[in-house]
């Protein structure tokens, strides 16, 4: 993100965990992105659960999270575990999409109708919803202020799939537009970001709830 300093003296490490929030209760599964009142299943809360235990001895010092009722659910025990209030960045929120409260599965009706069509000129954009390189660029704020914040220890910024996954492959200098079946990103997974000083060195990922996905992974949403 930034060249290391030039002043001689050792870098100061600090890395930022990117958690997505665990299983949601969508029992209509639809896609619902920024929509209020969607909350953790009972899963879910295990999830977030099983995600705090898993950076328990970690040196945090920070717990920030999406505005989204799932986000502050899933970084509640982590703030917990390390005796942290969670803060809240709006650049963590969810992506914007057009086809909020719908199912878009496929086999699902609504891209199979014509008065849709015209949002799916162009998956490179996309064209249904909030540009990936927007997205980036709110999510590297939230980065980069979280990594001043906990300058020298760990913070934990709690978002959404589409967010983390397109932070990542900017971070990797890899093209935005991308397959969504490919994501590396499964529910309450944690993709890491070490800087030494303001240089990335290093991207980590981790499932602490491998064994919990199946069929929790195929829920819509993000």
């Amino acid at each position: 993100m930034a060249a290391a300093s030039q002043t001689g003296d050792a870098p100061v490490r600090t890395t930022v965990h990117l958690l997505r929030h665990g299983e949601v209760h969508n029992p209509e599964k639809v896609l619902y992105g920024r929509l209020p009142g969607y909350y953790l299943s009972d899963l879910g809360h295990q999830m977030a659960e099983r995600a705090a235990q898993a950076l328990a001895g970690h040196d945090i010092v920070s717990v920030i999270s999406s505005p989204m009722e799932r986000a502050q659910q899933t970084a509640a025990p982590m703030a917990a575990q390390h005796g942290l209030e969670v803060s809240i960045d709006p650049n963590l929120i969810e992506a914007d999409n057009v086809f909020e409260g719908q199912r878009v599965s496929v086999g699902d009706g609504v891209l199979r109708q014509p008065r849709t069509w015209q949002h799916l000129w162009n998956p490179f954009r996309p064209s249904w919803g909030e540009p990936y390189a927007d997205v980036v660029a709110r999510m590297r704020r939230a980065i980069l202020d979280a990594r001043a914040q906990a300058r020298g220890h760990e913070a934990v910024l709690v978002s959404h799939q589409l967010p983390i996954w397109v932070m990542r492959l900017a971070a990797e200098n890899r093209a935005l537009w991308h397959d969504p079946r490919q994501r590396q990103c499964t529910l309450a997974s944690i993709t890491s970001l070490t800087f030494d000083d303001d240089a990335l060195v290093m991207i980590g990922y981790a499932e602490p709830c491998k064994d919990l996905l199946p069929g929790a992974s195929k829920v819509a949403g993000a």
